[in-house]
Parts: C-alpha cells; sequence; structure tokens
C-alpha cells in the first residue's frame, strides 16, 4: 500500500487528519512488530518440557487404566498453562510498552503546536521540524533549513555528510546522494543544522522502504546473565536426565512393571527439571524495566538492569542533569554593596535600577538564558513599577564580538528627550565600556571573580543616554556610559541532586563530574554537592597526557572541566582500563561513541538527541540525576531478588527430588506421583516468578558497595547455603517418611503425611529466602502481597484435597486429617528455624 499523498504546504496536519492518513496508509514503519497472540503463547507453554511430561504421564495413566489420574493431570495441565499463559501476557504488555516508548521520536506541527510523537505515528503532509542530532522519521522536501548537512551512507554510500537546500513542496523526488538536494530521507542522521521539512512519503513508499533495508535488523548478543543461567540449566538438565534413566531401570529390574517405572521416571523428571531458571530470567527484566520506566527511565538494553549494580564510576553531566538547566539571579552588586537574592526576595529600591537596564539590555523574546532569568526576575520583582518600559522601542543595537564581549541597545522613549542606552556583558568588557579610574576597576573587578569563585555566571550591566538627533557612534566603546553593577547567576541545583550524590557515595559508587563550564564555576558546584574539588581536570590538560599518565590522573579527580564530547570517549576508556564498571550520561552527536562504550550509556530525554538515545542502554525521560541513582537503586534491588528466587528454586528441588527416589531406592511403593509434583508446581512457580520479584528492597541496599561483575549468580556460598536448605527441607521430609512406614503400612496415609510436610517445608523455603542478609528478616511479617496470597492459596488447596473426599482420593490420600496437618505444621517450623540457624553458622553475608 502506497504510503506517498498529496499534501498541502501551507501547514501543518491537523491530529484528526494525520489520524485518518494513518488509518488509511498504515504507521511509518517498514516492518511491523509481530505480536505474540494468546494461542502463540499458549502453544509456546505447552511445548515446555514440564507439559510434555505432563502429558505422557496422562498417556501413561490411560494405558494403566487409571482414568481418574489422568483428568486430574489434565486438569492440571489446563490451569497452569491459564496461569502462565497470563503471566507472559502481562510481560509481553509490559513489552510492547516500552517498545513504544522506545521507539524513534519526532518533532512535528499539528494543530497549529509543535508535538513530539513517537516516529511511526508521522504522517504524509506532516511538518516534520528538524535539527542536529535528528534521526530522519520519514522521507521529506524541505521547506526551509539553516546550515544543514545529513549523512546519508546507509542510503547512497557516501562517507561524508551532504548539504541541503530549501526547496518547493512539489518538487520531484530525487535519489539520495550529493549536495544541494531539497530531500531528506527516513533512516538518515543529521548533523548539523536545522529544518522545517514537508512529509512526502513514509513505510514501505520512503527510499528506505523501496530498497527494502529494515531498521529492525540489528541484533544483540546474548547476556551474560541469560549465558551463566543457560549453562547451569543444561548442567541440571543433565544430571536430571541421568538420574530419571537410572530411575526407570532400577525400578523395571526391581519390580518388573516398566508402566510404573516409566511413570517414577516422568514424576522425577518433573521433580527435577530446572524449568523455573528461564522464566525467572525473563519475567524479571521485563518487570524490572518496566519497574524501572515508572521512575521515567526508559531501558533499551536489558543488560543494563544486570550491569547497574555493579557500577562504580557515574559519569554525569552537570548542565540539565544535575542542576536544573534554567538559570536564576542568585546575587546583585552595585556601589560597593551585594545583595543576596532569594526565590521569595523582595527587591529593594536601590537595585531597581540595575535589574531595569539589565532587561533592558537583553533581547524581548530572549532564547539565551541568561537573558530569560532577568526577564523572569524582572517581572516578579519590578511589576506595577516604572522600571519596566514594554512601550519603549527598541531602534539600533550592537551586537557582541570576539574584541569585545559585551552588547548594546539603544531605546527610544515616548518623550522623545533622549534615547537610553543599556549594555551588558562580560565585566571587564564593561569596564573597558566604561572608562573606570584603575582604582574603581580593579574593586569591581575583584567583586566580579568573587562571585565567579562562587560558581556565579557574571554579567556586567552599564547605562547612557543619547541626544535624539545625535549620530549613531560607530562603535559601542565611543558611547559615554556609565557602570551599574554586577548580576550573578546561577544554573541551581536540582532539589534531589544533593541527596542522590549522597546516596551514591554511601553506596561506593564514585560520582564523577563532567562539564564544558569553566573550572571555577565546576569547583563551586562539586563542593555544593559534597564532591572533592581540590584538584579539577580540563581538556586542555587531558588533551597533554598519555594514556598511562590520565589512567593515573583520574583515580584522584572527580571534576573535570572544559570538557569536548570527544574527550567523553577518552575518559570513560581511561576509567574502564582502571578496572571501572562506567555509567556516562550525555545528550549530544558526538556524546554517542562514548554512550556506546560505557557499560552504561545513559542518554537525556528531553535534551537528547536520538543518536545519543540510540547509543544508551538507558534514557532519562526527566533528565535527572536523581531518577539515573533510583535506577541504580532499583537494578540492585532486581538483582537481589533475582539471586533470592534462584537460591529458593534450586533449594525447593532438592526434597522433591530426593522424595522421588527415596521410596524406590528402599523398594517401597512409589510416594510422589505426577499430581503431587504439579500441586507443588503451583507454589513454586508464582514464588519464583512473581513473589520474589515483588520483594521490597533490603534496607541496606544503597549501603554496600557494588557488587564485582564476575561474581556468579550462583557462587561461594549462596550456591552452599541453597543446597544446604534443601538439604534440611529433604531431612525433615525423610524422618517424617522413615517415622510414617515405621507406625503405619498404609501408604496412602504415609504419602499424606510426607505431601503436607513438603508443602509446608516448600513455604517455609520461601520466607527463608526472603532476606540475603538478616536471617531474621524472613521469619517478620512481610508487607508483600504476593506473599501472602500465594501462602493462603496453598492452605486454602491443602484444605480442599484433604477435607473432600474425591480430592483425597485422587490424590491416594488417607488418615486422621488433624494428625497430618499437625505433622505439617511441625515440618514448616522445623525447616524455617533449621535454615535460619544454619544461615547463623554459615555467618551474615552469605552470598558471596
Amino acid at each position: 500500500m502506497s504510503h506517498t499523498q498529496t499534501v498541502q504546504p501551507i501547514s501543518g496536519l491537523s491530529t484528526a487528519e494525520a489520524q485518518k492518513r494513518l488509518a488509511r496508509s498504515g504507521y511509518n514503519e517498514l516492518k511491523p512488530p509481530q505480536a505474540r497472540r494468546v494461542w502463540h503463547i499458549v502453544v509456546e507453554v505447552l511445548l515446555e518440557p514440564m507439559f510434555l511430561l505432563l502429558l505422557a504421564a496422562g498417556g501413561i495413566y490411560l494405558m494403566l487404566g487409571d482414568f481418574e489420574d489422568a483428568l486430574m493431570l489434565m486438569f492440571f495441565v489446563v490451569l497452569i498453562t491459564v496461569l502462565t499463559s497470563s503471566q507472559q501476557l502481562k510481560s509481553e504488555r509490559v513489552l510492547e510498552t516500552l517498545r513504544n516508548l522506545s521507539s524513534p521520536r519526532a518533532i512535528v506541527l499539528r494543530d497549529g503546536k509543535k508535538q513530539r510523537i513517537a516516529g511511526r505515528e508521522v504522517a504524509a503532509g506532516d511538518l516534520l521540524l528538524l535539527t542536529e542530532g535528528d534521526r530522519v522519521a520519514a522521507d521529506a522536501v524541505l521547506l526551509n533549513c539553516n546550515d544543514l548537512f545529513a549523512d546519508e551512507s546507509m542510503l547512497s554510500g557516501e562517507s561524508v555528510p551532504v548539504r541541503k537546500r530549501p526547496g518547493k513542496p512539489d518538487e520531484v523526488p530525487r535519489q539520495p546522494g550529493g549536495d544541494d538536494q531539497p530531500f531528506v530521507y527516513a533512516g538518515t542522521l543529521l548533523v548539523q543544522g536545522s529544518g522545517i521539512a514537508l512529509v512526502t512519503a513514509t513505510g514501505k513508499s520512503s527510499a528506505i522502504g523501496k530498497i527494502g533495508k529494515s531498521l529492525e535488523s540489528a541484533h544483540t548478543g546474548t547476556s551474560p546473565l541469560r549465558i551463566q543461567t543457560g549453562r547451569l540449566v543444561r548442567r541440571f538438565a543433565f544430571f536430571s536426565g541421568a538420574f530419571c534413566l537410572l530411575l526407570v531401570i532400577i525400578h523395571g529390574f526391581s519390580h518388573g512393571e516398566w508402566l510404573d517405572a516409566l511413570l517414577a521416571g516422568i514424576t522425577l523428571g518433573m521433580a527435577s527439571l530446572p524449568e523455573e531458571f528461564p522464566v525467572i530470567i525473563s519475567v524479571f527484566m521485563a518487570l524490572g524495566a518496566w519497574r524501572i520506566s515508572r521512575r521515567n527511565v526508559l531501558t533499551r538494553r536489558f543488560d543494563a538492569i544486570e550491569t547497574l549494580g555493579a557500577t562504580t564510576v557515574l559519569c554525569s553531566d552537570k548542565t540539565g542533569t544535575l542542576t536544573e538547566n534554567h538559570m536564576v539571579i542568585r546575587k546583585l552588586y552595585s556601589e560597593g554593596k551585594t545583595f543576596q537574592v532569594d526565590n521569595n526576595s523582595q527587591l529593594p529600591e536601590p537595585w531597581h535600577e540595575l535589574v531595569e537596564f539589565g532587561i533592558l539590555a537583553s533581547e524581548r523574546n530572549p532564547f539565551d538564558p541568561m537573558e530569560r532569568a532577568l526577564h523572569e526576575f524582572g517581572n516578579r520583582t519590578l511589576s506595577g513599577s516604572e522600571h519596566l518600559h514594554e512601550e519603549w522601542q527598541l531602534i539600533h543595537e550592537y551586537s557582541l564580538s570576539p574584541e569585545l564581549m559585551a552588547m548594546s541597545h539603544v531605546w527610544q522613549r515616548d518623550e522623545q528627550l533622549h534615547h537610553m542606552v543599556a549594555a551588558k556583558g562580560a565585566p571587564e568588557a564593561i569596564i573597558d565600556l566604561c572608562h573606570l579610574p584603575d582604582d574603581q576597576a580593579r574593586t569591581i573587578g575583584h567583586s566580579a571573580a568573587k562571585m565567579a569563585s562562587q560558581g556565579l555566571r557574571v554579567l556586567g550591566v552599564a547605562r547612557a543616554a543619547l541626544e535624539p538627533g545625535q549620530e549613531w557612534p560607530a562603535q559601542q566603546h565611543d558611547i559615554e556610559f556609565s557602570f551599574v553593577g554586577l548580576v550573578g547567576l546561577l544554573d541551581p541545583l536540582r532539589d534531589d541532586a544533593l541527596e542522590a550524590v549522597a546516596i551514591c557515595l554511601a553506596a561506593g559508587i564514585r560520582v564523577v563530574m563532567i562539564t564544558g563550564d569553566h573550572a571555577i564555576t565546576a569547583q563551586a558546584i562539586a563542593r555544593e554537592l559534597g564532591l572533592p574539588a581540590e584538584q579539577v581536570l580540563t581538556g586542555s590538560e587531558i588533551d597533554e597526557l598519555s594514556e598511562q599518565e590520565l589512567h593515573a590522573c583520574i583515580r584522584d579527580v572527580q571534576v573535570f572541566a572544559r570538557i569536548a564530547p570527544q574527550q567523553k570517549l577518552r575518559l570513560v576508556e581511561a576509567f574502564k582500563g582502571n578496572g571501572e564498571i562506567v555509567a556516562m550520561t550525555g545528550d549530544g552527536v558526538n556524546d554517542a561513541p562514548a554512550l556506546k562504550a560505557a557499560h552504561i550509556g545513559v542518554a537525556m530525554g528531553k535534551r537528547g538527541t536520538d543518536v545519543a538515545r540510540e547509543a544508551a542502554a538507558l534514557v532519562l525521560l526527566n533528565d535527572d540525576f536523581g531518577s539515573l541513582v533510583a535506577t541504580i537503586r532499583m537494578g540492585r534491588r532486581i538483582y537481589d531478588n533475582l539471586r533470592k528466587a534462584m537460591s529458593y528454586a534450586l533449594a525447593v528441588h532438592i526434597p522433591i527430588v530426593g522424595m522421588a527416589l527415596l521410596p524406590v531406592l528402599l523398594g517401597e511403593p512409589l510416594l510422589l506421583l505426577p499430581a503431587h509434583i504439579m500441586f507443588l508446581q503451583m507454589i513454586i512457580d508464582p514464588a519464583c516468578s512473581i513473589l520474589f520479584e515483588a520483594e521490597p528492597e533490603e534496607e541496606n541496599i544503597m549501603q554496600r558497595p557494588p557488587r564485582k561483575t564476575n561474581e556468579p549468580l550462583f557462587g561461594g556460598k549462596l550456591m552452599a547455603v541453597s543446597l544446604l536448605q534443601g538439604l534440611v527441607a529433604f531431612s525433615i521430609a525423610a524422618m517424617i517418611y522413615f517415622w510414617a512406614i515405621s507406625i503405619t503400612k498404609d501408604e496412602n496415609t504415609v504419602r499424606a503425611l510426607v505431601f503436607i510436610a513438603m508443602v509446608t517445608g516448600n513455604i517455609a523455603l520461601v520466607f527463608a529466602n526472603l532476606s540475603l542478609k538478616s536471617p531474621r528478616q524472613g521469619i517478620m511479617l512481610s508487607n508483600n502481597p504476593v506473599l501472602w496470597k500465594i501462602v493462603l492459596g496453598s492452605i486454602i488447596g491443602l484444605a480442599l484435597v484433604f477435607s473432600l473426599p474425591v480430592l483425597r482420593e485422587l490424590f491416594h490420600f488417607s488418615g486422621d486429617v488433624q494428625h497430618i496437618l499437625g505433622i505439617g505444621i511441625l515440618s514448616a517450623f522445623s525447616v524455617l528455624l533449621l535454615s535460619v540457624g544454619m544461615r547463623r553458622i554459615v555467618g551474615q553475608d552469605w552470598t558471596k
């Protein structure tokens, strides 16, 4: 279907018209992402090894003529298929939301307003507002442009950016490549300039669509965590298969009933198959990315979640990340006196003139942040006074020049008595304009330097009067100016920046400030943040250092000033060379190499370019340093909870495997049947994938050093404790088994006693793994609602199984219910107390 339409050149589309065109022609995408439908997910679930084993067990029951057991297994298949599919659908919806957030963005003019929309929602006829660093969303003809250059190498093969010129809406489309074309093309990169373009083709009708190149063909490698988990699963699967085969052979030869032997092997396979591990990784990564997005941080690469907890160096921009990116006036100086300004300050009369002429020396509708600050301050403090002059007319202006860093505006007053001139600029330039005596010039210069040392941007302000008939001087230096005063401006810290930096320092994360500002300004901000600011390394100093010298120097420096974007890459490589795990923020086109090289590249969502966002692993949607620190905190929580889930999943399989093997090895009848395994799985699966994922963070999560990157998910004490916990649960169940067969010959009573011991022991293992650090925290009441839902569901399930005769028969249970429930309570407390006691013996920090 064609995406090229007749378009009107006068103005942008209305939102309604854009929606109509999208409905008619389709979204602006080459290959829409294939959504996983419900039946796809159901089929995938049914093809899992666990369900294949269930179906095989059901078939064997049918062959043995046991229709009731076969139907019960089919019920479990349906129930777990519904539960698993609903969980995967939830993850799929989360991923779809993240895909929508991470899609390339475009700025368009619709309904007469500038709007930022997803690139796929761009329609033919839209007006694109283009700027340096943008990835062009659709083929378009330029109606206006300023010094616009585009990298079209992906289409034309040209390695050099090509120059663009304005064209007309009815220009005939041409092939990409070559200078002075009025067209920009979807997928190409704007490396310089800005412009306005009318969309002429989208989706498959664009130049990139016609040659069949897909932007969605990039594939990322498997993350280290998935590789490690896959290796663990393969090892468990190997040993599981070996044990199953051994069990079938032993049972078959000892009892001569090979169908029962095969059923025993299937039961053991279901008990020992570590099918939860890949599910845990997938669910934790998807829901973790969703939780992080709620902190205004978009995850573009899931492996960044794994790395967050290991970050040792956090390199941050100053402007807009640590600060508000909004200049405010903080100090005024005039006639040897200073006035400290705060947000609620009322401006005394002696200072009105200084603000008045600062505004007159600025543009009426300023873009410069310092001029905007002057206007905002004046509107707040001078409103209703005679010091604001909306009726005056600007009749002449002197521009800033390299020779004189000052600018002047000449204003015509209504009464025409004389013209007022206002000047502002660098203090030394204003001093020069005013031809001040040396002593006064030195005093003012000293005051300006003192204000600058406090991190303030300092502007000098002067005034003059010209007679109406007087000819304009050729240069502003020839005007007789009088010095008015100094204005000190500051880009204030974000409200949460100081706390966020303190949290990082407590967490063993070294915060490094990298800015293009002057060293004095950088030092002042660093001191305000609580960072060591005695040593500052500038960009020019970095250029003079060898790689070895730079590696040594940056060990003791946390403030870098006058840094060019290309020098950020060198700093990232130097930190990595020192063995640090580096997170780097950036927003410009030239920041992309540094973002790509960092372990975690963090792009700015508001002021960042498309290229920076594409190179980054995370995107700060609100450009806030506090959000980045909160994301590191969340990353640590996710990794902690992942380890808890994996530890529990390993521990809980040991008693199941042990009790599936023990009766066979003793020559006794089978104890656990597939239905019993599935009941246990009804607890294990949601506990692994939902309960631990929702568990709150550890109390000391940001008071401990970053974990080592080579630290395995299961290593040292963590695996040992997990195995010991499993052995404790198995030992309790085995003791109850031996006690039961010593007092009764009814295998159904024995089965009931051992089964309830395993279920309650399973729940005890959940509590035992709720905390990685405190052995008592698992016993304390948790505020995790999922935990209590699982506990309540387990209790209700047990009550139904043991109270309803039909279910007792299907599960092959008998015996006194109160006696059985008492054994279950005893088992739960025994497993929990022994697990906690064992952890105290192993040590408080058992995670390494």
